[in-house]
This record gives C-alpha cells, structure tokens and sequence, in this order.
C-alpha cells in the first residue's frame, strides 16, 4: 500500500472514529464520557495530514454524528428542511473550520494557545447561537454532562459555557501532546491536569452541600394525550374530572402545589371558569395551590398559559409563557412578566417548557428572589430526557429547585445541585404522579450575578488565538519556493 493510500485509510478510519463517537455522545440521549472522546481521533490526525484533509475530515465526522437529529429536526419539531440543513451543515463546517484552527497553531508551535482555542471556539459559537437564535442555548454539548454531577456544577460559576470548553479542551490538550514533534508537552499537560482538577474539585465540594428536605412537597400529575380539549366540551369536562378526582390523593401525601402539564385545555374568557371554578374549589378544600396549562384566547390572541389556583382561595395567576417554539407557536402571543405562587413571596416562580431552553429567563426569576420554578410542560417523547435535562441544568447554573410537569416527556424534580428528587415517565401509566419533599436550601452562584462572563472570555481567548496565528504567519514570512537544483552538463550532450 503506497503513502497516499495509507494517509487515506488513515484520514477516512479517525473521520468514522469521530463520527461514531459524536454519534453516541451528543443527541437526544448521549453517553457522556463518548462525548470527551468524540472529538480526539480527527484533532490527533489533523497535524499530521494536509489542511483540506484535516478540514473535510473534521466537518465529515460531526456531520456523520449527527445523523441522528434530522428525523428529529424535520419530523418531529418540523424544522423547514433549508433551516435543518443550514444548521447541521453550517455547525459541521464551523466544526472543520476550528479543527483547521488547531492544526495551523500546532503546527506553528504554539501547543497552549491551539489548545484553548478549539474550546474557546465552539464556546463562542454556541453562545452566539444562543443569543440571535429563537431556540436559545438548546444546542450547547453541556447538557450531555447533566448526570455528571461534579461536572455539572462547572454550571454554576460559568454557566453551560464552561461544560463545553471542558468537553472539548481535554481532547484538544490531548491531541496536541500526541501531535509529533510538539513543543511545551509539559506545560500543556500541567495545565490540562489542574484546569480538570479544578472542575471536578469545585464539583465534589460543591456537592457535599446537602440541600435539605422541608415540610412542603410537590406533586407533578400527568396524563399522555395528543393536542388539547376545550374546557367546556364533554371530553374537557372529562379530562378536568380526571385530574380533579387525583388530586385529593396527592394532596393527602403532604402536596402543598399541584403541577399539571402544558396545554391540556383550551379556553377564553367566557369558558374559563369551566376551568377554573372546579380547580379553585378544590385548591381550597385541600388547601393546596394547582397550576394547570391551557391555551387562553384573549382579545384576539392566543396565549400558551399556566394558571395558579392558590389554596388559600385568592384570586388565580396568570403565566403566559415568554419563549415560544419558532414555527410551532408561531400563533401565539409571547408573555413579558414573572408569575409567583401567591403566598410564598417570591420564592415560588411558574414558567413553562421551552421558557427554560433559555439561561436568561431563569436567572432573571433568581435576581428576582425565585428559588423554586413550577414548570408545566410538553415533550415529543424521544427528547425527553434532553429537554428535562435542560431543565435540571438551568436549575443548577442559578441554584435552584426545579419541579418539570411534561406529558409525552419526563415528570423530574431536581434540587440546586442538579439531584434528582423525583423522576418518572409520563408513559409508564394511565396517570402518572409523583410527589416528594421540596428542598430547603438554594445557592446562589456565580453565574446568577455575573451572567454568561465566561462566554464573553471565551470570545477574547479564540479572538487572541487568531492574532496569535496571524502574528506568527508574518513573523515566518512568505514561503518561498525551493532553489532550483543546479547539476552539471552531461558531457555526453556537448559538441
């Protein structure tokens, strides 16, 4: 087998590594250790094969891992095909993009620099993402660590940002002490060695904080049923009558709040009481608060809506949710203000599904005072684990409790830690309920005061990573051409 050949078997073998390993370690339920792994094969091989090798590799391999997320995207949450293919694409060729970053740093002998850079990147992307797209932070490879709890912990001083330089600064640490005749391997492996000490350090002492078991509980109540019922309609009055005859039940079990899923009902002013009568009655008899998801039509809109019938008979609280999922509510009137479980302050927060796809919303209810979100929801069933996952996370970056109501999804209580309290999926039954203890304790963090701080560091670091570059390409100089070679006049050729 000839050199070229054998650089291609090599090239396409560390291509379907990483893609393999991207393919298990990212999506909608990864293996969170495949994930540090998944982008070493085409970061070792990138220094050792031409640019655009490296670069179609690179872009090949998190393309090919990927796979899994277009049935999702198209048939699922029903992306318009343009818009799948331009993000599944266009984060392969930004993937390529700064493995081609790391190749021209190593090859320059600048082993630290190349690898901060390859984290700082993705990091500076992710949030850039996070920020001009509708679907917020839903794309970060953080939450592939949200049941790594020493690393999830990172969460609260960074937010999901300093997961992912983790995720991929280990691979890219140790692409380039394999890189051939690398520069400064001590270095690079001193600083890999004690950044990762650090992490799972803060984690584990983070970790020995327990949060407590309070008096007050909460029940999440969930039935599975695709789309909605108006409440004034028998099979309304039906479905309202199924949930009311459980919640006596739970609420015997110590409930002090009640969380029903997302959209189970459809109403407007004149129906509302349909609903709303039967719950408050109830709320008070069993002095518990109930918040139930419905769509609400008012003056000509529509609004994803979470409702609160306090126990202690008050008048209800309205929700209406703020982010709402691009094409799928598109019909619908986003919210602009905070909802609070009457009586407890404002400890108490209600927000609804996607709204917690979203870092800001979260933070903005823990300045406000929240430590506790009540979260009506609704999943595709296959993400469930992803999207309640996000949840625990958003929970643990501002130190709080978060209690997630989803039909077609998961029934999850976690704590400030991102512990899981109660966990249940809502197919296991005709009815699923869980109930159990609301913690005691929350957290502040970092990262509720200071904001996403490391997304803008890391946008420095990778800007800092390009005049490195760039500095040193001038200090090189053009390449020149090699001399020509000068032999002798063949005696023969002479007259």
């Amino acid at each position: 087998m000839n050199s070229p050949i054998r650089r291609l078997a090599v090239a396409l073998a560390a291509t379907a590594l990483s893609a393999t390993l991207f393919h298990f370690g990212t999506g909608l339920r990864p293996v969170p250790w495949l994930t540090w792994l998944a982008p070493l094969p085409v970061l070792v091989l990138a220094p050792r094969v031409g640019a655009r090798t490296a670069f179609l590799a690179a872009s090949a391999a998190w393309l090919g891992g990927e796979t899994t997320m277009w049935g999702y995207f198209l048939n699922t949450v029903r992306v318009p095909p343009p818009l799948a293919v331009s993000v599944l694409v266009g984060s392969a060729l930004l993937f390529g993009a700064i493995v081609l970053l790391a190749r021209a740093l190593m090859l320059r002998r600048r082993p630290l620099t190349a690898v901060a850079a390859v984290p700082a990147a993705w990091v500076a992307i992710e949030y850039a993402l996070s920020v001009v797209s509708p679907n917020g932070a839903w794309w970060s490879l953080a939450y592939t660590q949200a049941d790594v709890l020493p690393i999830l912990q990172t969460a609260s001083l960074t937010g999901p940002w300093g997961i992912t330089f983790l995720l991929l600064g280990a691979p890219a640490a140790a692409a380039v002490l394999l890189a051939p005749k690398a520069a400064g391997r001590l270095r690079v492996a001193v600083t890999a060695v004690v950044v990762l000490a650090l992490a799972v350090g803060y984690g584990a002492w983070r970790l020995r904080t327990p949060d407590g078991e309070g008096a007050e509980k909460v029940a999440l109540l969930v039935t599975d049923r695709d789309g909605w019922v108006p409440v004034g309609s028998p099979e309304g009055r039906a479905l309202l009558g199924r949930y009311t005859a459980r919640i006596p039940d739970v609420a015997a079990r110590g409930a002090r709040v009640v969380v029903m899923p997302e959209k189970a009902f459809i109403a407007d002013d004149a129906t509302l009481p349909a609903l709303t009568k039967p719950l408050a009655r109830l709320a008070a008899e069993q002095h518990v608060d109930i918040i139930a998801g419905l769509i609400l039509k008012r003056a000509g809109a529509l609004h994803n809506t979470a409702i609160d019938l306090p126990a202690d008979g008050s008048r209800p609280v309205e929700y209406f949710k703020h982010h709402l999922i691009p094409g799928l509510e598109s019909d619908f009137e986003p919210g602009t203000r905070q909802a609070f479980v009457p009586g407890s302050g404002t400890r108490w927060g209600i927000a609804i599904c996607f709204d917690l796809d979203l870092p800001g919303l979260v933070r903005d209810y823990r300045k406000s005072g929240a430590t506790t979100l009540f979260v009506p929801a609704w999943d595709f069933d296959r993400d469930r684990w992803l999207h309640g996952r996000m949840a625990v996370t958003r929970g643990v970056e501002n130190g709080m409790t978060v209690a997630r109501a989803a039909r077609n999804g998961d029934l999850v209580v976690s704590d400030a830690h991102g512990r899981i309290r109660a966990e249940a999926h809502s197919a296991d039954a005709p009815f699923v309920s869980v109930v159990t203890a609301l913690p005691t304790r929350s957290a502040r963090t970092a990262y509720t005061r200071f904001g996403d701080w490391f997304a803008w560091a890391c946008a420095l670091l990778f800007l800092s990573g390009l005049v490195s570059l760039a500095r040193t390409r001038r200090a090189a100089g053009p390449r020149r051409p090699p001399p020509a070679r000068v032999t002798a006049p063949d005696p023969s050729m002479t007259r």
